[in-house]
């Protein structure tokens, strides 16, 4: 058994998941880039970019319950 994980307000993805959290604790997060909930790149910067990668992880995460530290 399996749960898609949707973080309310992204756009919903075709062909792929953001996240699935599979039987037990294991969460697998989609390949993710540095764009907004819209699907929109806020920022050419790679910085800018990598930042909201990274918040992107963290909110497929926090579908599952999970943390930054449970990495």
């Amino acid at each position: 058994m399996h749960t898609i994980l949707q973080p309310e307000g992204w756009a919903k993805p075709i062909g792929y998941a953001n996240g699935v959290a599979a039987r037990g604790r294991l969460v697998f997060v989609g390949g993710q880039v540095g764009w907004n909930a819209e699907c929109r790149f806020e920022t050419d910067d790679f910085v800018g970019q990598v930042r909201q990668t990274l918040a992107n992880i963290v909110a497929v995460l926090a579908e599952a319950g999970g943390e930054p530290h449970h990495i």
